[in-house]
């Protein structure tokens, strides 16, 4: 079976079916630069790649881990093998997703049309964040309030809204108060409010926005530049006049695939020094002594003047070793033949129907992820058997979800 033909059956909605054990070559030509999931050079614009949402169902998969704390699979999720995790390149996908699917909006619409569907899908997201996060509310409170779980008074920034609940509701209706584990729609939705002005650059010159983005993110870092909280002081987790270059990035990559062009070379000396930097990554995660020296490495720089931003691995910021871990590990992959097998592969469908469903699922698990803190919390004895069996019961739940949103959105033969 052809490629062509594999990738046109996901577009179908379609499972393909492989007929033949001989192995899938792909020449050297549909390789990628900057990340796995992307339309291959040669396709049609409409083809879906499955490996988009294969590595955001994916991302998913290990964000929904993550939003329980403690279970024992948390040790299997990629922040512990490196500095970034699943947000970063969740939003990188977000960034490429919207640059394979806005640019030509641009180009055939009236400006305000095209403006609108960015800012409309900004606004659906904004929707579905005050959706979850009253849900999330009422289950945190009634955990409480019914079995005795007075812990979830306390955590997830839930404190604020039980000590001054109508500033509070205020400042989830302006987005000024996040509750933990709920805070990523509200970036996103920031950063598609960028977009469009990203997009109207970039078609004039690529390399022009992202220089605007990157300085952007050293002055984020520089002035400590956010989006202030409310009631409470600080700004947000996750501030998206940081996080915007990591889109721009991913943004610039789609609209260069989509053209059938790459925006980094692939060449095999960058692609062993991405190997390099993500084994010596590993290796300060894993071994005490690369860790002392790494750190080491870091408080001589910053003694020596260097910014924060550079030094650290703060998240609010997108510090500097977390953006080029995650910029390592999307290069490194798409440089990677199996990869493509991977994502093609039926065994990894119900991951990449949770991606194609990305938001719904996200929303899903989200509200299941509290609920599972909720139960733990109200919980005299938590039992690791409880943690493992609520992550895959939830991860179940979200798959089997999605499945149904598939079925769903078929056209009746």
């Amino acid at each position: 079976m052809s490629l062509r033909i594999i990738i046109g059956s996901w577009a179908n909605g379609r499972k393909p079916r492989f007929h033949s054990r001989r192995p899938l070559r792909i020449p050297r030509l549909f390789l990628l630069e900057v990340s796995a999931p992307m339309t291959p050079v040669g396709h049609p614009a409409s083809a879906r790649d499955p490996r988009l949402d294969f590595f955001r169902g994916l991302a998913l998969v290990m964000i929904f881990i993550n939003h329980v704390p403690g279970n024992p699979l948390e040790v299997f999720t990629n922040r512990t093998f490196g500095f970034s995790d699943a947000a970063e390149g969740f939003v990188f996908m977000s960034g490429m997703a919207a640059g394979l699917a806005y640019p030509m909006a641009f180009v055939r619409l009236p400006l305000w049309r095209a403006v609108a569907k960015c800012w409309g899908r900004a606004w659906t997201l904004y929707s579905v964040h005050l959706v979850i996060t009253m849900i999330s509310l009422a289950i945190m409170m009634g955990a409480a309030y019914w079995f005795g779980a007075e812990k979830m008074w306390g955590i997830n920034n839930v404190a604020p809204w039980i000590e001054a609940p109508v500033q509070a509701t205020i400042g989830i209706a302006t987005l000024g108060h996040q509750f933990g584990y709920l805070n990523i729609l509200p970036m996103y939705a920031a950063l598609l409010l960028m977009t469009p002005a990203m997009i109207l650059v970039a078609q004039r010159n690529m390399w022009v926005m992202l220089g605007g983005s990157l300085l952007l993110w050293v002055v984020t870092g520089e002035t400590r530049l956010n989006i202030p909280a409310f009631p409470n002081a600080g700004g947000w987790f996750f501030n998206p006049f940081a996080w915007q270059f990591l889109f721009a990035i991913g943004l610039a990559t789609g609209m260069r695939l989509k053209s059938g062009r790459r925006l980094v070379p692939n060449v095999a000396w960058a692609k062993w020094l991405s190997l390099a930097f993500l084994i010596f990554v590993l290796a300060w995660m894993k071994i005490d002594i690369v860790q002392f020296y790494g750190r080491a490495g870091l408080s001589f720089l910053r003694d020596h003047g260097f910014p924060f931003y550079i030094t650290s691995f703060d998240k609010t910021f997108l510090a500097a070793p977390r953006l080029l871990h995650l910029l390592a590990l999307v290069y490194f992959l798409s440089t990677q033949t199996w990869v493509l097998r991977l994502s093609a592969s039926r065994w990894v469908w119900p991951v990449e129907l949770m991606g194609r469903f990305g938001l719904a699922c996200f929303a899903l698990g989200t509200v299941l992820s509290i609920l599972g803190q909720s139960i733990k919390a109200a919980l005299i004895y938590d039992p690791w058997i409880f943690d493992m069996g609520f992550v895959f019961v939830g991860l179940a739940l979200q798959m089997g979800f999605a499945r149904i949103k598939w079925q769903l959105a078929q056209k009746p033969a």
